[in-house]
């Protein structure tokens, strides 16, 4: 039945060798995927989402008689090769799985798309084109007796199999067919030759064998020019291969129940289109409802596969003399019963399953590839998906969380005034961290929030923006986002970024005058670029206060800073007391101070300088002022890696016999040390 479509027309005269040409492709498919594919009882054959795009090169290239047949045919191979080698390849390289998150309505309105072109042209093969000046044609008694008996047959044969499953109604409902078909031609007293006449049986016009379709005197009849310019038809043909290849591994799985091995799948698939290809055939993808029959009947053995590829080799022997007992009507009922599977499948499913958004996709395609034709409606069913995809995207929330430095402060150690201006001041910076990918939709969202943000009665003076989270941009958002930073920074704002990916720097740099990326800071994480937004907001603190004003902050905190002094004595008081049991110890700015060999060795107090603990990824955890210990303590000790000297420190060590000794022998001392331990730490 596809054959007979792919090779109608201009080419209905080589009908018999065009069906030489597909069941080879099926015989080479069958064949080799029974030995090579992962699923024992596979069978393979012509997709009936191939037929459309390959009957395109019948009516497409312009030659005639054999040049169009062996250019046609030669068309067919290349693409089964090309296709089958593309495919070995992905599975070779173990990329096959890259090809399997195609959007199911995409997928789904080719499906359907190519199901209705399908079913039109089981109509054609009827003899009933569908145009819009031969509707009235169609309703002729003549006409009704061509048509109608075959698209009955195709849909009766569509649902018997669909409510019962039995395996034997096809086969059966085929001998019925030509059985009855026969014996109706002999009751009304038509022969052969006149059944044939009328286009009532297939015509037979290959001699002998049907395969090898093409011999070596044929190639000087190939017009390369012309199969030069089906380029883009050859692209769309594999296209197709491809989704045809990925649905049908997947709804393997689906309907045996096993994980398969995709580049196993793909490299099998590869090499069976190969074979074809160089014996002359098309290609040819797995058959779920075959290969499932398989499973249910008992036939997972290779053997299966193997016993269905010599069937259709003696297929192949018996040559053109069994296709001249087939009747057109059973050629248009296989094809309307293939077609209504993949309408089925790609439409009727999509309405149960899909919002309407995602129908809607699918529908569009459907229509597309009805109305316009294949490329057509992939290109429609492309920039659906984008548009689509763009708007629900653009809804996405890039804003992972927000806050000010008033709820959030950096690991920074700050002075008791500074402590004072953050709480009252810390408001002034508003800080978002993004997420995901930011492009420009989901940025314009993002810079209008901004702009209202720096738009309310606060005085907000810093933004900072973390990109940690964020897993790229695109040039629209990096375009949008800079001039929203070029907006604040004539406002006065000041402007931190932490984390920012090289590309959004540069694309910043290229895009926004020189002078005003220069006012930008880049932090290197968000810890530091909060350090720098509160440095920002106490430095214009201090700059715009009066004497009055830090009076009153020195009175706000004055209950803070004799606290602060008093500790400050106390430890200062214990270190004179400890003198004699301790070692002083001197690091320059960037050396460790917290060893793995140091950690055993006892503690270690600051008594001058400054230091940071990190984590592994070198983030600042905290600081170590005069007074901390050096070797993380309690909570502290989470996550610390790594404890190093910001500048030049001092510390005195107390070993551990040290301080067995002082509990010995000065139990007020110790009695001491630990009270101040538990007020530094464990209090706090």
């Amino acid at each position: 039945a596809f054959a007979t479509f792919i090779f109608s027309g201009s080419l209905s005269g080589y009908s018999s060798q065009g069906i030489g040409l597909i069941l080879f492709g099926n015989f080479a498919a069958c064949f080799v995927m029974a030995i090579a594919a992962g699923f024992r009882g596979v069978i393979a054959g012509l997709s009936p989402a191939l037929v459309i795009p390959m009957a395109v090169f019948g009516t497409s290239i312009a030659a005639e008689g054999d040049v169009l047949f062996v250019t046609v045919c030669v068309t067919l191979i290349l693409t089964a090769l090309v296709t089958g080698v593309s495919c070995l390849l992905i599975g070779r390289f173990k990329v096959a799985n890259l090809l399997r998150f195609i959007p199911y309505p995409v997928s789904a309105g080719f499906v359907a798309g190519i199901g209705g072109a399908v079913c039109l042209a089981a109509m054609s093969v009827l003899g009933a084109e569908i145009r819009w000046g031969s509707l009235q044609d169609l309703s002729e008694p003549s006409a009704l007796l061509r048509w109608v008996p075959g698209i009955c047959y195709g849909i009766g044969l569509y649902f018997a199999l669909k409510k019962w499953g039995n395996p034997l109604i096809l086969p059966v409902s085929v001998v019925v067919v030509v059985a009855g078909c026969h014996l109706a031609l002999a009751g009304f007293g038509i022969s052969s030759v006149e059944a044939r006449e009328m286009g009532l049986l297939l015509t037979g016009t290959a001699d002998g064998n049907l395969w090898p379709v093409l011999g070596f005197s044929d190639l000087a009849l190939i017009q390369w020019s012309e199969i030069a310019g089906q380029i883009a038809n050859v692209l769309a043909l594999i296209v197709v291969a491809y989704i045809c290849v990925i649905l049908n591994i997947a709804g393997l799985e689906t309907a045996i129940n096993e994980e398969l091995d995709w580049d196993r799948e793909f490299k099998a698939g590869g090499t069976s289109s190969v074979v074809a290809g160089l014996g002359g055939g098309t290609i040819a993808t797995v058959v779920i409802p075959a290969s499932l029959r398989s499973k249910l009947l008992g036939g997972t053995t290779r053997l299966t596969g193997i016993v269905a590829a010599l069937v259709i080799g003696i297929a192949l022997l018996i040559g053109d003399g069994m296709l001249e007992l087939v009747p057109t009507l059973l050629v248009g009922g296989m094809l309307v019963f293939a077609g209504l599977g993949m309408l089925d499948e790609g439409l009727v499913r999509s309405w149960r399953q899909l919002p309407m958004t995602e129908f809607g996709i699918v529908a569009t395609i459907f229509v597309a590839i009805i109305s316009f034709g294949l490329l057509e409606g992939a290109g429609v069913g492309m920039v659906a998906t984008l548009v689509v995809f763009a708007v629900r995207l653009s809804r996405v929330d890039v804003v992972q969380s927000q806050f000010t430095a008033r709820k959030r402060r950096s690991n920074r150690m700050r002075s008791i005034p500074e402590r004072a201006i953050l709480a009252e001041q810390g408001v002034r910076v508003q800080a978002y961290l993004l997420r995901g990918y930011v492009f420009f939709g989901s940025v314009s969202n993002f810079a209008d929030s901004v702009r209202e943000a720096f738009g309310e009665e606060v005085h907000r003076t810093c933004l900072l923006v973390d990109f940690s989270s964020s897993t790229g941009f695109d040039f629209s958002a990096v375009n949008v986002f800079g001039r929203l930073l070029q907006e604040l920074d004539n406002d006065g704002v000041n402007v931190v970024l932490s984390s920012a990916p090289d590309s959004l720097q540069v694309g910043l740099e290229r895009n926004i005058p020189a002078d005003i990326y220069a006012n930008f800071s880049f932090e290197s994480d968000l810890d530091h670029a909060l350090e720098k937004s509160e440095d920002l907001i106490i430095e214009e603190w201090n700059d715009n206060r009066t004497g009055n004003e830090r009076a009153l902050l020195l009175e706000r905190t004055v209950d803070d800073l004799d606290q602060h002094l008093e500790q400050m004595a106390l430890f200062e008081a214990l270190v004179e007391k400890l003198r004699n049991w301790t070692d002083t110890r001197n690091y320059a700015a960037g050396e460790s101070l917290c060893l793995e060999d140091q950690q055993s060795e006892g503690l270690e107090f600051v008594l001058s300088g400054r230091a940071s603990a990190c984590n592994s990824e070198g983030v600042r955890l905290y600081e170590l002022a005069p007074g901390d210990l050096t070797i993380p303590f309690g909570s502290l000790s989470k996550n610390v890696e790594d404890v190093r000297a910001d500048r030049n420190c001092e510390t005195v060590l107390l070993s551990v016999d040290s301080l067995n000794q002082i509990e010995i022998d000065e139990n007020t001392l110790a009695l001491e040390l630990y009270r101040y331990l538990f007020t530094r730490y464990l209090q706090s």
